[in-house]
This record gives C-alpha cells, structure tokens and sequence, in this order.
C-alpha cells in the first residue's frame, strides 16, 4: 500500500469518526486530536477503525506516531 493509499484511508476513518470535517481543509502537519477537536474516545475510535480498515495491529506505544496526517 502506498503512502497516498494510506492517507487515503486515514482520512476515510476520520471522516466516519468525524463527519463534520472538512478533510481538504485539515492542516496535514497539524495535531489531529487538536485540529479536529478529537476526544480521547474519538481517537481509540479511530486506531480501532484503522486497525479493522487496514488489518494491522497498532500497539499503544504506536499511537503518538499517529498525530498528524504527516505522520501517518
């Protein structure tokens, strides 16, 4: 899967867990949890969707690492 493919689906699931957003508008090196006004419950949402979506398993210690959009 390439990094585009990827993005692609990030932004799929925050568009599920967040449907108020605007993706074209999110600021891609901006903190996500901050930028989309993301609660705690919001953000497990959204590693868990990520994890169904992508069939990966991301370990807590990962979920810094998914901050922004750059990052992802």
């Amino acid at each position: 899967m390439t990094r585009e493919e990827i993005r692609s689906v990030v932004t799929e699931v925050l568009c599920r867990i967040a449907p108020e957003i605007d993706p074209a508008h999110v600021d891609p090196s901006v903190h996500l949890r901050e930028e989309l006004d993301l609660d705690s419950m919001d953000f497990l949402r959204f590693v868990v969707a990520l994890h169904e979506r992508l069939a990966i398993d991301i370990p807590e210690a990962d979920y810094p690492r998914l901050s922004t959009l750059d990052a992802t």
